[in-house]
């Protein structure tokens, strides 16, 4: 579904996944220097697209990036992962300030901004690289990943039973630079596209409310 959407060389692409460089500077204007202390956290959220925009609209978030994790093979290409062999899920590695946004917090947005009852698909995307995993980046995030699905699992707005896996993070590959910042850099096709694949419809039928920002 996702290839009829990406634009290169007049041709529609598509992807999404997000990718953070720990110590990677602020976006945000007017920020002279990055902070003194910053973390890390890797989701899959299917379309790393969506996943990328959804963060960059959190506070404290300083930087997020699209790629590939969980695969077997090294650094995986855009059209290797679509073949759904390699075992990669698109993701996003977002570099955030503790100080400004913990964790846990980071875990509630992730949760109101996917399909969490699905296995290998989210919305119109189907298949392994849209599955939802959490990327845990040490015992601490695992735990509180563990921690914040059983809360949720008392306390979803919805029957269906909670299927996203966690898991400790293993190597993420960058993904190609078209796939960077796409809500950006092509705002018309990624609007269609999200529109079109029923994300935040769906996620208004699940919480209540879409995404953050949408």
């Amino acid at each position: 579904m996702k290839a009829l959407f990406v634009g290169l060389g007049g041709a529609l692409v598509l992807a999404a996944a997000v990718v953070v460089a720990q110590g990677t500077a602020p976006r945000a204007a007017g920020d002279a220097a990055a902070p003194a202390s910053t973390a890390k956290a890797t989701f899959a959220g299917g379309c790393f697209w969506c996943v990328e925009s959804d963060f960059d609209k959190v506070p404290g978030v300083l930087s997020t990036t699209s790629g590939y994790i969980g695969g077997t093979v090294a650094n995986p290409t855009y059209n290797q992962v679509t073949t759904k062999t390699t075992g990669h899920a698109e993701a996003v590695e977002i570099v955030f300030d503790p100080a400004k946004v913990s964790y846990e917090q980071l875990l509630n947005v992730y949760w109101r901004s996917i399909d969490p009852t699905v296995v290998d698909r989210q919305f119109c995307d189907v298949g392994s690289p849209y599955r939802t995993p959490i990327f845990a980046h040490g015992p601490q995030q695992l735990a509180a990943a563990q921690a914040s699905k059983a809360a949720l699992d008392k306390n979803k707005p919805f029957r269906q039973p909670i299927v996203t896996q966690i898991q400790l993070a293993t190597t993420f590959y960058r993904a190609e630079e078209y796939h960077q910042d796409y809500y950006k850099k092509n705002p018309v096709r990624y609007q269609y596209y999200r529109t079109s694949c029923g994300r935040d419809a769906r996620l208004k039928e699940l919480w209540g409310k879409p995404a953050p920002g949408h």
